[in-house]
């Protein structure tokens, strides 16, 4: 009976010190200010939260999380799961806001992501983080912009240093191709997407990232599921199939049963092999 009672007490403090350790063997450093407000501009302050191993003994890569919305909507403190999860497998992850539309179109949007990366590349490695081995990823909307970052040097070039992306990993993102499907739907003035990519096709065209791939441009992972929004997965389906021309053999997982939102809530489960195979894609990249 007593040895019973003891094992039953050891396994108690087993289960105790490892819930303990998923509260409290990371850090979480929000509400970060990457870019002040601007009166002069009626710009508004954009901030961050970045989730860091506890340990910081090497420096560990980086994730930085670009979150969807239709480019109208969302706010980091939705993702602090994503970040605390990232963090306890080891990675060190930041959160980003930027500013939404109609108050700004994506080139402002996509501007403020990629200084939101300059602070991350300037500032990273005191969260134990490695400023050479950045990676970006974004859900949805925020597929788009992290994508349009990774591949658009112009960004980084307008901020004075070399575009730092190691990878790319898109998780449902949407908007890859703008000017086919705004060609295709005729919306209104007043519609929200009109709102962020304009009424002019040109701007269409420069803001879809499947007219600016090229040699040299970060690797990608990409994630698509299989019950998502057609225009998203038609959009993927053209990427993959432009990367191929490029000779770029690129991961392309489509998702069985998934819908757009569950493509991101996911990440709630810490078992999920895309932690895995995110990882892994982060080894490879040197």
């Amino acid at each position: 009976m007593i040895a019973k009672i003891y094992s039953a007490l050891i396994s108690i403090v087993i289960l105790i010190t490892i819930n303990s350790c998923a509260f409290k063997c990371i850090t979480r450093s929000k509400n970060i200010i990457y870019l002040p407000a601007d009166s002069s501009i009626n710009k508004s302050q954009e901030k961050l939260n970045v989730f860091a191993p506890h340990r910081k003994d090497t420096l560990k890569n980086v994730l930085v999380f670009v979150y969807g919305g239709s480019w109208n909507s969302g706010k980091r403190s939705l993702y602090n799961f994503f970040g605390s999860r990232w963090a306890r497998k080891n990675i060190v992850t930041v959160i980003i806001d930027y500013p939404k539309s109609p108050g700004a179109n994506y080139e402002e949007m996509a501007t403020d992501v990629a200084k939101g990366i300059k602070w991350v590349k300037e500032n990273i490695e005191r969260y134990g983080g490695n400023p050479e081995k950045i990676f970006i990823s974004g859900h949805s909307a925020g597929g788009h912009l992290a994508t349009l970052v990774s591949i658009r040097n112009d960004y980084f070039e307008k901020l004075g240093i070399t575009n730092p992306i190691k990878g790319d990993v898109l998780i449902d993102a949407a908007g890859l191709d703008m000017y086919s499907y705004l060609k295709q739907e005729k919306l209104p003035a007043d519609n929200t997407f009109i709102q962020t990519f304009t009424n002019n096709p040109e701007k269409w065209k420069a803001a879809s990232p499947i007219y600016h791939l090229h040699k040299g441009m970060p690797p990608m992972l990409i994630y698509v599921g299989e019950k998502t929004y057609p225009s998203i997965r038609a959009g993927n389906d053209e990427l993959v199939k432009e990367l191929k021309s490029l000779d770029y053999d690129t991961p392309y997982h489509i998702l069985k049963g998934k819908k757009h939102k569950p493509m991101i809530t996911q990440f709630f489960n810490t078992a999920n092999p895309r932690y895995k195979e995110i990882i892994e894609f982060m080894k490879k990249e040197k």
